[in-house]
């Protein structure tokens, strides 16, 4: 009889803990669906600003150019358009908990963000050269500032998650930072497209990121060591690059001179 008992009274602590693993949770607790899902959530939006932002410009300045730009730029966009699928896919093995995968892949992404810098970089100074000098718009000089920062964001960002992967809050907060710093080119398209042309392309990237702090205040109940210290830098460096775009010092376009001829 007690042997009943306990075998019953096991089975009732079994029917209890799986019910509590079962159980809907609220919207932004641990493990509910915000948490869950944010980052997931994230790369899709990233996926559609650039579909929204470069869709609007493609068939214009690649498939039906008055004056055809330099080839690199489909290199560019091919390379960069593989970058944001293969952060969705990161996103969903780990949303399936397919970790092995996602490990293994994340090599192959390291690579390519070693491939996406140099690149970025590049397509930079051919495009601006190509702008100045075959579409005559010598404002363009100073321009150089805003893709070089964003190539600048990216790599650091990406360096670090690399070093972090062992620390999955770190690792996937700089893999975020490191993806919106991309977008800002494709957020100013969706700015002259629908807002007509305000200059709120830094103001996308910013409240993209700003979702990721409201997610660790919801969730976590606090703002995560990622956002603390890298946003404040972000938009210091943000401003900085305003600055040198609008003003064109005298030093700064002395560089980009020497360095666009």
């Amino acid at each position: 009889m007690p042997l009943h008992h306990e075998s019953v009274s096991s089975h009732m602590a079994s029917a209890a803990r799986s019910a509590a693993l079962h159980q809907p949770r609220s919207f932004t607790e641990r493990n509910g669906p915000l948490d869950r899902y944010f980052y997931f959530a994230m790369s899709l939006v990233a996926a559609a600003v650039v579909a929204g932002g470069f869709g609007q410009t493609v068939g214009v300045k690649l498939f039906h150019p008055a004056i055809a730009p330099p080839r690199i730029l489909w290199v560019h966009g091919a390379v960069f358009s593989g970058w944001i699928l293969f952060v969705i896919l990161q996103s969903a093995l780990v949303r399936s908990r397919n970790l092995r995968l996602h490990r293994q892949l994340g090599w192959a992404g390291a690579l390519l963000a070693a491939v996406m810098i140099p690149l970025g970089l590049a397509t930079a100074v051919i495009m601006v050269r190509f702008e100045i000098f075959t579409l005559h718009l010598p404002h363009r000089y100073s321009f150089l500032a805003v893709p070089c920062y964003d190539m600048l964001v990216f790599s650091v960002s990406i360096a670090l998650a690399i070093a972090w992967r062992r620390r999955p809050e770190f690792h996937r907060r700089l893999m975020f930072f490191g993806t919106c710093a991309l977008l800002v080119a494709a957020f100013a398209r969706v700015d002259r497209a629908f807002l007509g042309g305000h200059g709120l392309q830094d103001l996308g990237t910013d409240l993209l990121i700003a979702l990721g702090v409201l997610r660790d205040r919801l969730v976590d109940g606090r703002i995560h060591a990622v956002y603390r210290f890298a946003l404040p830098v972000y938009c210091a460096g943000q401003l900085f690059v305003i600055y040198l775009v609008s003003a064109g010092p005298a030093w700064w376009l002395r560089i980009t001179h020497a360095i666009l001829g």
